[in-house]
C-alpha cells in the first residue's frame, strides 16, 4: 500500500500516521528525515542535497525526488510506505508521479484528513508549553493539574505566539493555499480520498483504514 497522507496542522496526522504504520507494517517516510539521513550516509543524492542544505538553500525538487526514490527502494518499503510532507506543490507531485510511473510503483491512495477550521484553531490555540522542561499540555485535552503550571517542573506554562488564534488561522490559510492544488492534482487522477478527521481518534482511524482499503 503506497500512500501520501495529507492533513492540516492540528488534524491529528501524526497520530493517525503512526497507527497506519502499525496496522499495515509499512514505514512512514518524512522528506525532512530522509534528506538528513541521505546527507549523513553520503549517498549520491544525499551529497547533492548537502550542497544546497549547507548553503542554506532549498533542495531542488528533482534532488528530493531522487532521495525519495532511494528510500522507497529499501527492503522495509517493499510492501509500501506512507509519504509525509511531500509533495507540497504541483510540480513536485508531477515529478514524483513521473519517477513512480517509471519504476512501475504508482501511488495507490492519497488520504486527506478533513477538519473544519474552527476545530483546528481550537486544537492548536489550546496548546501550552513549558519553557524549562519542554513538556506540552493542552487546555482541553491534556490540561495541567494546576492551571498554567507545569506538572513536571512547576514552571509557568507559556502560550507560544504561533499558537495564538490569529497566527493559527494564518498558518492554516498558508497550508490550504499550498496544498489545495496538490489535492486537486490527485483528485483528478482518482487517488484522493477525503476522510472526516473529527471525533474520537479510534473512530477517525477506522474511517481512514476503510478509505485506504477501499
Amino acid at each position: 500500500m503506497r500512500l501520501i497522507l495529507f492533513g492540516p496542522p492540528g488534524a491529528g496526522k501524526g497520530t493517525q500516521a503512526a497507527r497506519l504504520v502499525e496496522s499495515f507494517q509499512i514505514p512512514q517516510i518524512s522528506t525532512g528525515d530522509i534528506l538528513r539521513e541521505s546527507k549523513a550516509a553520503k549517498t549520491p543524492m544525499g551529497m547533492e542535497a548537502a550542497r544546497y542544505m549547507d548553503a542554506g538553500k532549498l533542495v531542488p525538487d528533482d534532488v528530493v525526488v531522487g532521495i525519495v526514490e532511494e528510500r522507497i527502494k529499501k527492503p522495509d518499503a517493499e510492501k509500501g510506505y506512507i509519504l509525509d510532507g511531500f509533495p507540497r506543490t504541483v510540480p513536485q507531485a508531477e515529478a514524483l508521479e513521473a519517477m513512480l510511473e517509471k519504476n512501475g510503483t504508482p501511488i495507490d491512495k492519497v488520504p486527506s484528513l478533513e477538519v473544519p477550521e474552527d476545530i483546528l484553531v481550537g486544537r492548536l490555540s489550546g496548546r501550552r508549553s513549558c519553557p524549562s522542561c519542554k513538556a506540552a499540555f493542552h487546555v482541553e485535552f491534556a490540561a495541567p493539574t494546576q492551571e498554567g503550571i507545569c506538572d513536571k517542573c512547576s514552571s509557568s506554562l507559556v502560550h507560544r505566539d504561533d499558537d495564538l488564534p490569529d497566527a493559527v488561522r494564518e498558518r492554516l490559510r498558508t497550508f490550504e493555499d499550498q496544498t489545495a492544488p496538490v489535492k486537486e492534482f490527485y483528485e483528478a487522477r482518482g487517488k484522493l480520498v477525503r476522510v472526516d478527521g473529527v471525533g474520537d481518534v479510534n473512530d477517525v482511524f477506522e474511517r481512514l483504514s476503510k478509505a485506504v482499503k477501499s
